[in-house]
């Protein structure tokens, strides 16, 4: 199954020196949060609208293979949501 993240450019460049990738949203790390904000392909626009319209640095979109995480992942219920959203429990490798 295929679930995306939107990531700042300069965090995904980090990442790549690093081995791993600990931003969970715009802002706030998973240290912070506990887990990895995704989104299914169908809820990507809606992300982008209500958290990212007014970035003005380079943004990317991360497609994963959540078969090849080494973190734990699940769907969770968001209030208000239809449907569920795609959350990494640990560093995306």
């Amino acid at each position: 199954m295929q679930i995306q993240h939107i990531a700042l450019a300069d965090s995904w460049a980090v990442a790549q020196e690093s081995g791993t990738y600990t931003a969970s949203t715009l802002g706030l790390d998973l240290a912070e949060v506990g887990f990895i904000h995704c989104s299914r392909p169908e809820q990507l626009d809606g992300v982008f609208r209500h958290f990212y319209a007014g970035v003005t640095e380079p943004l990317l979109l991360l497609t994963i293979d959540a078969d090849r995480l080494t973190s734990p992942w699940q769907f969770d219920d968001v209030p208000g949501e239809r449907l569920s959203f795609p959350h990494i429990y640990g560093p995306l490798n």
